[in-house]
């Protein structure tokens, strides 16, 4: 008992003496830190202010009609309208712009504005989101139009491609209209005429046989059923010639009630699809978003991180000096 009551009393008699040296020593502690503090200070508005600019880019898209499949090979990107199809991939896009923007440039010194990210926002899939720092946030503003206007130039390319390819669609379906309209009607007609041309012909020479028949029942007999048996002939030949008719007819018929009436649909469909609210290129959502604060350097974090060091620091350097003090005395003694 009488050993730990006299380890609590040296206990006791050290902390007394800790707070007598920190009592001793305490202006050396207070300007100590208050240097230290004062230096961060300086430091923080000394040091050029960095402002943050973002943008929310989304990505343009195209509509298709629900029946066509034209042009939807290019792009499978579904846009949240099921007739629509986006620009561009905006997983394949985002790391393009990271290389071209970010990783090639960031070796670069001296930057006063730069791109620091571009992401894609969680849950999203037509939608980009671009940050930029700069001393100013003019500067940071112009490094954004500068990707967003590279994105606007590239996928402006796929749109007039688009339309091109859907000009070009319509032309070659006009040209097949006035092909089946010019030609192939043509070629029906005159089968048409030819095949009644002919029936005409044979049955004149029905009626040319059938008064012979007439002629010949009387006169010679043998002469009348070889007349009958040319008659036959000539039946069994008309039968076919009215039947390719028909035929002919319900061709003719199918290509002006379906074939044309579907490629002018077509056409028709596909000429609607030229008009602009059908076309739109990629763009800033709202605004740029600025601020008026800049978010480098963190003034307020850097005195407190700093106040704490040098305080901390100053108590570390008092000890020191005692011991070292301390130690010195001893020598002499």
């Amino acid at each position: 008992m009488n050993e730990n009551r006299k380890y609590i009393e040296d206990d006791e008699i050290d902390l007394v003496e800790l707070f007598k040296t920190l009592l001793k020593r305490k202006w050396f502690i207070v300007m100590f830190t208050g240097i230290v503090t004062l230096g961060a200070i300086i430091f923080a508005y000394m040091k050029t202010p960095v402002y943050e600019v973002k943008a929310l880019v989304e990505i343009g898209s195209y509509k298709i009609n629900s029946n066509s499949n034209s042009n939807s090979n290019s792009n499978s990107n579904s846009n949240s309208n099921s007739n629509s199809i986006l620009l561009d991939n905006v997983t394949q896009l985002t790391t393009k712009l990271n290389v071209i923007f970010i990783d090639i440039l960031k070796n670069e010194k001296n930057r006063k504005s730069f791109i620091s990210s571009i992401s894609t926002p969680t849950k999203t899939k037509s939608f980009i989101e671009i940050k930029s720092e700069s001393i100013s946030n003019e500067l940071a503003i112009a490094e954004i139009n500068e990707v967003v206007e590279y994105i606007r130039t590239k996928h402006k390319r796929v749109l007039e491609d688009i339309k091109k390819n859907r000009e070009l669609e319509i032309s070659n379906i006009a040209k097949q209209i006035e092909n089946i309209k010019t030609k192939e009607l043509e070629l029906l007609n005159e089968e048409i005429n030819l095949a009644k041309k002919n029936i005409s012909k044979y049955k004149q020479d029905l009626q040319d046989i059938q008064n012979d028949i007439k002629l010949q029942k009387k006169s010679n007999p043998m002469f009348a059923v070889l007349s009958l048996m040319e008659k036959r002939d000539l039946n069994a030949q008309v039968r076919p010639l009215a039947k390719s008719i028909i035929e002919l007819k319900s061709e003719k018929n199918k290509l002006l009630t379906t074939g044309v009436n579907e490629l002018v649909e077509r056409k028709n469909r596909l000429e609607s699809m030229l008009l602009p609210y059908n076309y739109k290129n990629s763009e800033i959502v709202g605004k740029i978003i600025t601020n008026d604060y800049a978010i480098k350097p963190k003034k307020t974090l850097i005195v407190i991180v700093a106040f704490v060091t040098g305080f901390i620091l100053s108590i570390f350097l008092v000890f020191f000096m005692e011991f070292v003090q301390n130690i010195k005395k001893n020598e002499e003694k």
